[in-house]
Order: structure tokens, then sequence, then C-alpha cells
């Protein structure tokens, strides 16, 4: 079987703040050996080969420039140098290239302006940071831009808010391409949770200030997570908490941007993917195991979270790693 392609192109642009490549470089350009799988093969990409000026008065010199970006499996925009300017000619005749290709194109922040401006998000969803959402939407009516998720996975083109949430995007990539356990272990090296839903809110209008109430959602989170097989509702995580179902439900969200309800389903769906990756336990087993109460209710939720069935994830992640290690 023919080696699967993990070459990733990362655009480089005059302007940018060296976290934003830094953000794909820690992720797809780090070399990780002690991981047991091929890792990928990363490239910076310019639109003219050479010196690329960054915040702060360095520069960024690269060899590679748009034919290499063209060509590569997985391509990143991390962000454009004005979000009311147009792309060149050049980038987008690149990004169009490699969509058709059949490469897999992402961007963080500001970079939808650039595949807005390809015309590769026309009819999708898509989403960036939350103060350009109403600009991109006013430039490109055809984009159906949803600013309130942290990331967005359309198959082929993949979105992303902020920075923060790039990484996220990123991590997921890897949970696509090796599963939750290389993910998880990627995620521990760069010190993030291992994973955020996608459809988490990006921008919490009132954070929780640092005092008890902290303590009692994380201490009822960390609980969660160690009973997830069991019945957990609102007012049984509350009482965990001490806190009346209504308080909870405020803190929660105010803490995490999300629901209880909502965090446990996506915390059941990702504590099931090591046992479809690792076992072949019946899909009817691996629903109890993590706390869904029917099968059924376990593959409704998985679609909706995996764009995919249990059964075709188990089957499609055994035929990656197998590809992976010829």
């Amino acid at each position: 079987m023919a080696p699967v392609d993990r070459s990733v192109a990362v655009l480089a642009y005059p302007g940018m703040s060296v976290f934003e490549t830094g953000i794909v470089t820690e992720v797809f350009g780090l070399p990780r050996p002690e991981l047991g799988v091929p890792w990928y093969d990363l490239r910076l990409c310019a639109e003219r080969p050479g010196p690329t000026p960054v915040i702060g008065g360095a520069s960024l010199h690269s060899p590679y420039g748009l034919e290499t970006l063209a060509s590569a499996a997985t391509v990143v925009v991390p962000g454009v140098p004005d979000v009311h300017g147009t792309p060149s000619p050049e980038l987008v005749a690149a990004l169009r290239r490699a969509h058709r290709a059949g490469a897999r194109v992402l961007s963080i922040c500001s970079g939808a302006f650039a595949l807005a401006g390809a015309g590769l998000l026309d009819g999708r969803r898509a989403t960036t940071h939350w103060r350009y959402a109403e600009l991109l939407a006013r430039r490109y009516p055809r984009v159906r831009v949803d600013p309130d998720v942290l990331y967005l996975d359309d198959g082929d083109i993949l979105t992303s808010a902020g920075s923060a949430a790039g990484l996220d995007l990123c991590v997921h990539v890897v949970r696509r391409d090796h599963g939750a356990a290389i993910a998880n272990a990627v995620a521990r090296r760069l010190v993030i949770p291992p994973h955020r839903d996608g459809g988490q809110a990006q921008f919490i209008e009132a954070p929780v200030t640092a005092g008890p109430d902290d303590d009692r959602i994380a201490g009822s989170i960390a609980w969660a997570l160690a009973h997830l097989a069991e019945p957990l509702t609102v007012a049984r995580l509350a009482r965990q908490a001490h806190m009346s179902p209504r308080t909870y439900l405020r803190h929660f969200a105010r803490a995490t941007g999300t629901s209880p309800i909502r965090w446990l389903v996506e915390q059941r769906v990702r504590a099931s993917l090591p046992l479809l990756e690792t076992t072949d336990a019946p899909v009817a087993r691996i629903a109890t195991a993590v706390g869904f109460d029917a099968p059924v209710t376990y593959r409704h939720h998985f679609a909706r979270s995996m764009r995919t069935s249990p059964s075709a994830y188990r089957r499609a992640f055994r035929t990656d790693a197998d590809a992976a290690r010829s």
C-alpha cells in the first residue's frame, strides 16, 4: 500500500506574527519519533521565495514558494496581511490548484479571507475570529459565516477562529489522521486540553474570576470524567459542585463556553475513540462503556461530532494506520 502523503505547507506573508506560523510548526513541524508513527513533512512557503518581513523587524527566509504550497496534501493559511484586501491572483490560483488536486485546506483566524477570496468557501459554513465575522459575511455573502464556534471541519476545508482555536484545529487534524491517543499525546506536550469541541463558543463575555466557584466547577468536571459510564445529569453534577442546578448551569457556561450536557456528550464520544481504534468490542458495548443509554443515541451523537459512523470510523482508522505503517 502506498504511503500516506503527510506534506504540509503553511503560508508566510509580510507582516505576520511568528506565533501564527508557530502554531502550525509546533503541531506539524516538530519531529515526534517517540509517537511511533510517520510524522508530517512541513514546508514554510511564501508568495515570493526569500525573506518575508514579520512583526518585530525580523524576517523569515524560505526557499519554498507557491508551487510547493499548491502541491502539498495539507495547506494552512494562518492569516492575511489585510482583511480589507484581496488575495493576489497568484495565491488564489495556488489555493484553487491545491484544492482541485485533493488537498485539505485550513485557515486560522483571518486566513478565512484568503480562502473566501479564492472561492473555496462559497456555499460552505466557515468561521473566523469573532471580530472579523461580520466583515467576512459582508464581503463574501456566499459564505455561511458562523461566528460562534472555535472551528469547523467541512472535510476538505477547515476553518478556525483566533490563534488558540488554530491550535485546537491542528490537533483535531492530528486526531483525524492518527487517532485519539496520538492527538492526546501531542496535546499533552503542548500543555493544552486534549480536545475542545469545535462547536464551543469562541468568545465568553463574562469569564469567571478565580475563586471557590472555579474550583467547584473544575472539581465537578474532573469527577464527571472519572464517571462517564454512569448516568450523569445536571442535577447530579450540580450536587457534586455544591450548587443549585440553575447556578451550576450559569457558572459552567461562563467557565467553559458550553453547556454541561453538550460537554458530556462530546467527552463520551471522545472516550469511545480509543475503544474503536484499539479493540474489537461491539459498538453497543462501547456505547454502554462510555455512558450512552442506547447504541442508537451513541451513533446519533457520534455522527454529529465525527461526521461518520462508529463502524466507519473504526474501518477508516485501521486502514489509515495500516497505510501509515507501510
